[in-house]
């Protein structure tokens, strides 16, 4: 039997905003099954899904790239009428070191999924893009934040592999009428989920601020890398837009039910606050979260790196009813109550005291 609301592929689902996306749906009233190859997440954020909602989504070890292992996942779950798409390489700087890989993964396992969708009768696809499609917004006159009339044009592997596959789903939809595709452009997401239990665990080295203030913060490394102070900013460092995880899984939902009620064709939304912070602002709200000064070393410039990345997110709070509701000053403190509790990340079980508080929460939950 379909599930209430419909039943959703997530690819990438094991993964930061892939995991908490899967949540979202559960809690909203959604079947779930997620795909994930595990190459930089853990099944273990299924157990948390479980432990916050009571629910657990589906889940298959599979990669992206392999059109025969989706298309049995697609058969042996004919009630999925959408699929919501992660899957992905996602370093700015590792992408400008293998480059080849990024085309192969992200924008070959894109095309791997368009092919299975369309042989399985899915048509709708919600596709995690990226604000670094836009590149150097300030290469215009009044693209600063950035609305999504800028012109694309990202500066580095990642952020091109994100273009093509914007453009591979718009013409895959135009000409498959029927089909309806949201492109949400997003900026840089941040936190962790209130609980303490959840939140992001990259393996190996982060690429992200706030995971990498996390590690300096517990004592898993010694200071943050300050890439230049040299940008037009009032403290010299890049501006982005930190939006709080669990709103951006939410604008998730928001998109997919767009889809499904309105069948608008394709489109582009942003997904942000519209509020820049820089590299130093944000090291001072994470500071005053943990309670004293992080270290931090100022380093050259990464190539490809951009002055400011803010969105202006009116289309997506008047179309999709969506709006941006958590602080800056909560990301920083769900961050840290979840790297203070789980310095381990998944890789440990978390204090029995937020399981107690959890389960008191749930209590209180209507049935």
């Amino acid at each position: 039997m379909p599930a209430k609301e419909g039943t959703v592929l997530v690819t990438g689902g094991t993964g930061y905003i892939g995991s908490f996306t899967a949540l979202e749906l559960l809690v909203a009233g959604y079947e779930v099954i997620v795909i994930d190859n595990l190459y930089n997440s853990s099944e273990e954020s299924l157990n948390r899904i479980e432990l916050i909602c009571g629910k657990r989504p589906i889940f298959y070890k599979a990669d992206v790239t392999d059109q025969e292992a989706l298309d049995k996942i697609f058969k042996d779950h004919p009630h999925i009428d959408s699929v919501i798409h992660f899957a992905a390489l996602k370093s700015v700087g590792e992408s400008t070191e293998i480059p080849v890989e990024y085309y192969r993964v992200n924008v070959g396992g894109t095309i791997s999924l368009l092919r299975s969708m369309e042989a399985n009768g899915v048509k709708n696809i919600v596709f995690s893009s990226s604000a670094t499609v836009y590149g150097d917004a300030t290469r215009y006159p009044n693209m600063i934040p950035i609305p999504e009339t800028c012109p694309i044009g990202p500066t580095n592997p990642y952020g091109r592999t994100k273009m093509m596959i914007e453009m591979v789903i718009e013409d895959h939809v135009e000409s498959h009428p029927g089909w309806n595709a949201a492109l949400l452009r997003y900026f840089n997401p941040a936190g962790a989920h209130p609980s303490g239990i959840m939140g992001e665990d990259p393996q190996g080295v982060p690429y992200n601020l706030l995971p990498l203030l996390g590690q300096v913060a517990v004592g898993r490394r010694e200071k943050l890398k300050v890439f230049g102070t040299d940008y037009a900013s009032h403290d010299g460092t890049a501006i982005r837009d930190y939006i709080h995880v669990v709103d951006l899984a939410k604008g998730h939902i928001a998109a997919l039910n767009k889809l499904r009620k309105d069948k608008p064709g394709c489109r582009a939304w942003n997904l942000g606050t519209g509020k820049g912070s820089t590299v130093f602002d944000m090291i001072k709200a994470f500071s005053k979260a943990v309670g004293r000064d992080l270290p931090y070393e100022v380093v050259p410039r990464r190539k490809g790196d951009v002055l400011d990345l803010t969105a202006v997110p009116t289309r997506a709070n008047e179309e999709l009813g969506w709006k941006a509701e958590m602080t800056l000053e909560q990301a920083c403190e769900d961050l840290w109550k979840w790297v203070f509790n789980n310095p381990q990340g998944y890789r440990q079980m978390p204090p029995q005291i937020l399981l107690d508080a959890l389960a008191e929460t749930r209590k209180k939950l209507p049935a």
